[in-house]
């Protein structure tokens, strides 16, 4: 490999780690209070509100089914609003936020509907308000959950960034789709593949390692 390769991979590894973290924690803001209500608002959980929730759960579902690419091109003119471009790494951060947010809430669901209902019933028998049971209760005992679910969802949405390409945004996915696809270079091809699934294990394995830290059950 030469060194100017070395050098586009290193900036297009740069920019595919910029697009998924920050859209990542972007989902995760308005992900993570959605997945919360549909928990708290549900028939049976903590401030039953059941036609709120299931107007809720539809919209999330609705944004849920759209593919990713389709979302993508649909919200161009929002997306050029919000940061006054549509080409280029800013540019695909709002459509992956706004793909994953949907996906964060409802993984986020999952997790706390793995809480012991009895934990919740106690709390709740000692007077504790829904935001003490949401914050003192229901997260801490999800967290080793939450934390396996975060690195699905993490690298779920690196997969969604490889796809930056087609829009003429960085990132190794648009290495291997205007080298591999375009110009059939496919052996730096298979370098961007390589470096997406390293980049996915190392993910994968520091979620694994948070999860030993937190997880009360294993010590």
């Amino acid at each position: 490999m030469t060194f100017d390769l070395a050098v586009m991979f290193a900036e297009e590894l740069g920019s595919s780690l910029v697009m998924t973290f920050v859209s990542s924690f972007v989902a995760y803001v308005l992900g993570l209070p959605l997945g919360i209500l549909l928990v708290v608002w549900a028939a049976g959980g903590i401030d039953p509100r059941p036609r709120v929730q299931e107007t809720l759960g539809v919209l999330i579902n609705l944004f849920r089914s759209v593919p990713f690419l389709i979302l993508l091109v649909a919200i161009l003119p929002f997306t050029r609003k919000i940061v006054g471009t549509t080409v280029g790494t800013k540019a695909i951060i709002v459509p992956l936020t706004l793909a994953s947010a949907p996906y964060v809430a409802r993984i986020v669901e999952a997790s706390l509907k793995e809480v012991d209902a009895g934990i919740i019933e106690a709390a709740k028998s000692m007077g504790a308000s829904t935001w003490q049971i949401i914050w003192k209760v229901l997260i801490p005992e999800a967290k080793p959950s939450l934390l396996v679910n975060a690195a699905i969802a993490v690298t779920t949405i690196l997969g969604y960034s490889a796809m930056a390409g087609f829009v003429g945004a960085g990132g190794l996915g648009a290495v291997a789709i205007n080298y591999g696809y375009y110009r059939n270079q496919v052996g730096i091809m298979w370098v961007a593949v390589a470096l997406l699934v390293i980049v996915v294990q190392c993910i994968q394995s520091l979620g694994m390692w948070l999860v030993k830290k937190v997880d009360r059950r294993q010590r």
